[in-house]
């Protein structure tokens, strides 16, 4: 079964304001009785951590929700999307529910997003 893609409607590009991304953590630390800790690799693919904000209108905020709560039941199941630094194509999942906030007004608002790119 194809992965649902990103509405067309929702924004394509996102802020630089609010971005964030980190290498996967593919290691597992073991602490010892004395010295320091162990380290090992756990496995050679991991989930990278992406952090960012898209500013949206009213309707906006009513398709995300749509797209999170109907099509990806929740943020259970990955959508398609373009990675957000490298436009390459990549497969995301929500890690929670997006957050919003107002911005100057009621009509314009701020979704913060928590995701995942999958391996």
């Amino acid at each position: 079964m194809a992965n649902p893609t990103w509405p067309a409607s929702l924004p394509q590009l996102v802020a630089v304001d609010g971005y964030g991304e980190g290498p996967p953590d593919t290691t597992v630390r073991t602490r010892m009785d004395a010295g320091p800790a162990k380290v090992r690799r756990r496995f050679t693919a991991g989930v990278r951590p992406l952090s960012l904000q898209l500013d949206l209108d009213g309707a906006q905020v009513e398709a995300l929700d749509g797209f999170f709560g109907t099509t990806l039941l929740g943020g259970a199941l990955a959508f398609d999307w373009v990675h957000p630094r490298t436009q390459a194509a990549a497969t995301l999942r929500f890690v929670r529910p997006p957050a919003y906030r107002p911005l100057a007004s009621d009509a314009a608002w701020q979704a913060v997003l928590q995701l995942e790119i999958l391996p």
